[in-house]
């Protein structure tokens, strides 16, 4: 059956370009930050991993938060924009990059019945953002780039703080369902980010691997193991969320392919999958053969394995998680509206439903480190190897 979308509203070409380029702009600073706290520098300060390869990983790592703090910078004006244009009832786009009327939109008052105004949420959200992408941009300096740990590390809560300060409502919640919503919501947008940006740093830093050392391959057997272990926990994350906001705005299976909002969605979940499929590949394929090789002491299938093989797969991962983030501003209004379904309303089978879907995620997860870890155990065969 075809998709009836009479009550879908297309988004307009600056929207969708505007809110891409802010999840990109997060996944940048948000995904770049942790991934460099949590999988880059722990194994760049490894005792085995020699100075030449260290700085030159480092000097890359600074150049590409740079980078990130301008794109954030950029995209989260323009995201800001966005929000004047919409809330200005027929306000063309250009007319909402002016200055002056961003400002009276962060200076207007609080509506009634609100706590706080909603522009000023923004207010102190873009203030985070600007320092965020100040500390960022100032790797440029290098001076700045010899403290490229300390930065990182002030930038990550920060990066944070500007999609998680957005969130916060201006008008208190009516419901449980009202304070669970932002919740997931974010939980979607962190763990998505952390998991897009990072794979997208790794695969910038791993363009080095013509400047690095022989024994490079166990420093980057040691980051694809720690990213496995970030990404794994995205993957868990986003997951649960993406299942809550599945269930509050499609009432019904056939809503994926009946509604505009649901075919946006179909389409998202699909890419997605492709993202957990690739990173399949990488966890019983890869990285099996990764361990076997560094226990070997095979310096030249260990360079080939996480220099080569590992980098070409991630490409994929990334190209895919820039086509999610292309598809997420069509995911407007939902698709229960669309087709006349009731509003989804939690109780407590719902959440014994999602608790029970939960742990068996999580046991699913574990299962899939344990058979990774089994399979690196098996000896290497010559069809195998």
């Amino acid at each position: 059956m075809a998709a009836n979308t009479a009550g879908y509203a297309m988004p307009q070409l600056w929207r969708v370009l505007t809110k891409t380029g802010y999840f990109l702009g997060l996944s940048g600073a948000v995904g770049a930050t942790v991934t460099y706290a949590a999988t880059v520098r722990p194994a760049l300060r490894a005792p085995e991993t020699s100075t030449g390869d260290a700085e030159i990983l480092r000097r890359r790592s600074a150049g590409y938060l740079a980078w990130a703090g301008v794109v954030l910078l950029v995209a989260g004006y323009f995201q800001l924009a966005a929000r004047v244009a919409r809330a200005g009832k027929g306000m063309p786009f250009g007319d909402a990059l002016a200055p002056g009327r961003v400002w009276d939109y962060l200076q207007a008052p609080a509506a009634k019945g609100a706590w706080i105004a909603q522009g000023t949420v923004y207010l102190v959200q873009n203030a985070v953002l600007v320092v965020t992408a100040a500390a960022l941009i100032a790797l440029f300096a290098p001076t700045a780039r010899r403290h490229v740990d300390r930065i990182a590390l002030a930038a990550l809560p920060l990066s944070l703080a500007v999609t998680l300060i957005g969130a916060v409502p201006a008008t208190a919640p009516a419901d449980l369902d009202g304070w669970l919503n932002p919740v997931f919501d974010q939980a979607h947008i962190v763990s998505g980010t952390v998991w897009l940006g990072g794979l997208a740093l790794l695969v910038a830093l791993a363009g080095t691997r013509k400047s690095l050392g022989d024994g490079a391959g166990l420093l980057w057997a040691d980051m694809w193991r720690r990213f496995g272990l970030v990404a794994m926990v995205c993957v868990g994350a986003v997951t649960v969320s993406g299942l809550w906001l599945s269930w509050k705005h499609v009432g019904g299976i056939s809503q994926l392919w009946t509604t505009g909002y649901g075919v946006a969605l179909l389409v998202k979940i699909l890419l997605v999958a492709g993202l957990v499929v690739a990173g399949a590949f990488n966890q019983f394929w890869l990285m099996p053969r990764i361990v076997r090789a560094r226990a070997a002491d095979d310096t030249t299938s260990l360079l080939h394995l996480t220099l080569r093989h590992f980098p070409k797969v991630v490409w994929g991962e990334v190209v895919l998680g820039v086509a999610v983030l292309a598809v997420m501003p069509f995911i407007s209004g939902s698709a229960r509206t669309e087709a006349g379904s009731p509003k989804a309303v939690s109780s407590g089978t719902v959440f014994a439903g999602g608790a029970a879907l939960t742990i068996a995620l999580a046991v699913s997860l574990y299962a899939t480190a344990k058979a990774s870890d089994a399979l690196a155990r098996r000896p290497a065969t010559p069809a195998t190897a």
